[in-house]
């Protein structure tokens, strides 16, 4: 009997639901998006009933003619930091989930200002609007009705992981795992565990939490209409870990950037946290046969929009695919950058007041300098990032994993290997967020020995050594930092 594992790769747009086979391969794929609300300036939500019953129809639909018995496991990866408010006793959602682009809790952080090297000290994050600790806490101060509920233990808060496990079992695990506890702003990052300061700082009852696993531990079985029963849910990761996964990122040292409207890049740091002095995150990559990685994370606002924003507004590309070949009609940008902050800077610069700008334009500049420009934009912000990494973890970086949808452009991975001075090495397959997660259960399931005997795992992808000399290299970033310096608040 051949077995296979489901993978729930929940999303901001959308549910992707995949079987993956015995050689680690996707079989089949379902994906339906979900609205998008806009309330008010800044608020971000979705329904989470919506997507729970797009998340169900594909589990049906990949599971069409297979028995409960064939699916050796389930696993979830999933947006992170959007936040979940539920009734316990029906599932049913008590209002909007509050998305991880949303900034309502701005204000409330505004207040704690005080308290924000405390935060920090304890979580490995900045006091941010980003994070739920904050979502959560606007949604209790605004609404008297759900505060109420929280106070009498009568509420679940939670990431959407939480909240898809809470359904697929019937309602009988409330649990989360450590990589998306860890991006709350209420886990303690040395204990692992809920903090009982920082919940009382921002208001939230611990009752109202769920409860903290590995990322390969037991997180229950399948009891739920329309999917088969009995299921061993385990693997549950957010999407930006899974990915880490899904690369091999298993020792220290090593390193992974996803690339997609903007960029992730985390790298491990072993077994203990390392505290960022350099504009980072730190957070669990994922706990996994009894241990724990650790990572420190660096997320860029705008990466491959700014591709998009080329196309759609500037006008300057037909299309995505075009800007490769505009930008290779020319050698260099000739001395041309683009700071693509649109809404701000994000890490390692944290400037939401920042704006975007065209540096060092001249008479002679063309529409190919300014889309090479745009393209070379991506290149430098995650090399920003992995900076900070080398001086935050002592570090040496060897080679950068990648993968998204931007690898495909030859040119950029070239360009970004130059201007890291190492080897970068795209995934064979897309879906990484998925895999991550997929593979993770599988091996835990007992299906695979190990990741790295995975089949579908050991494919090579495209990979790129730097060639440009190392003068060269410091010219183009000092460049880039001066542009980056003119477009800052």
């Amino acid at each position: 009997m051949e077995r296979y594992l489901i993978a729930v790769d929940q999303s901001t747009a959308a549910s992707k639901v995949y079987l993956i086979d015995a050689q680690g391969n996707i079989t089949r794929r379902h994906s339906q998006n979900h609205r998008q609300y806009y309330p008010q300036a800044g608020y971000v939500e979705h329904d989470a009933a919506e997507i729970w019953r797009n998340v169900q129809a594909g589990i049906t639909a990949v599971c069409e003619g297979l028995s409960g018995e064939q699916i050796a496991a389930l696993g979830i990866s999933n947006q992170r930091e959007t936040t979940v408010l539920w009734d316990p006793e029906t599932g049913e959602p008590v209002c909007h989930a509050v998305v991880w682009q949303d900034v309502r809790g701005e204000a409330l952080c505004e207040s704690l200002a005080a308290h924000s090297a405390e935060v920090e000290h304890r979580t490995g994050l900045q006091l941010s609007a980003y994070y739920p600790a904050a979502k959560a806490a606007s949604v209790l101060q605004a609404d008297e009705a759900i505060r109420a509920r929280a106070q009498v233990g009568k509420l679940c808060i939670g990431t959407v992981d939480s909240y898809l496990i809470y359904r697929l079992t019937g309602g009988r695990q409330f649990l989360t795992d450590v990589s998306n506890a860890s991006r709350t702003a209420l886990c303690n990052l040395q204990t692992l565990t809920w903090d009982t300061a920082l919940c009382a700082l921002f208001g939230i009852p611990l009752a109202c939490l769920p409860q903290i696993r590995p990322s390969d531990g037991d997180f229950g079985v399948t009891d739920c209409e329309g999917v088969p029963s009995g299921i061993r849910i385990t693997g549950v990761m957010g999407d930006s870990h899974a990915a880490l996964f899904g690369q091999g990122c298993l020792e220290k040292g090593m390193a992974k950037a996803t690339f997609g409207t903007g960029s992730s890049v985390m790298m491990n740091v072993g077994s203990r946290p390392v505290p960022s002095q350099n504009g980072l995150s730190a957070s669990v990559g994922f706990g996994f046969q009894g241990h724990t990685c650790y990572v420190l994370e660096g997320n860029i606002t705008c990466s491959g929009d700014a591709l998009c924003w080329l196309r759609d507004e500037a006008q300057m590309v037909p299309d995505v695919p075009s800007a490769e070949t505009l930008a290779a009609s020319v050698p260099h940008s000739d001395g041309v950058y683009l700071v693509p902050a649109f809404s701000g800077l994000g890490a390692p610069y944290f400037d939401g007041a920042a704006r975007a700008a065209f540096i060092g334009m001249n008479r002679a500049t063309t529409r190919a300098h300014m889309v090479r420009a745009a393209l070379e934009s991506m290149a430098y912000q995650d090399a920003d990032v992995i900076h900070a990494m080398r001086l935050d973890s002592g570090e040496a970086l060897t080679a950068l994993r990648v993968d998204g949808a931007p690898t495909s452009n030859r040119m950029l991975m070239q360009f970004l290997a130059d201007i890291l001075g190492c080897g970068v090495r795209c995934a064979a397959q897309s879906e990484l967020s998925a895999l991550g997660a997929g593979y993770m259960a599988g091996i835990t399931a007992g299906l695979y020995p190990s990741l790295s005997q995975i089949p579908a795992h050991r494919q090579a992808g495209e990979h790129y050594t730097p060639g440009m000399p190392e003068a060269q290299r410091e010219r183009l970033l000092a460049g880039w930092r001066d542009a980056v310096r003119r477009c800052r608040s």
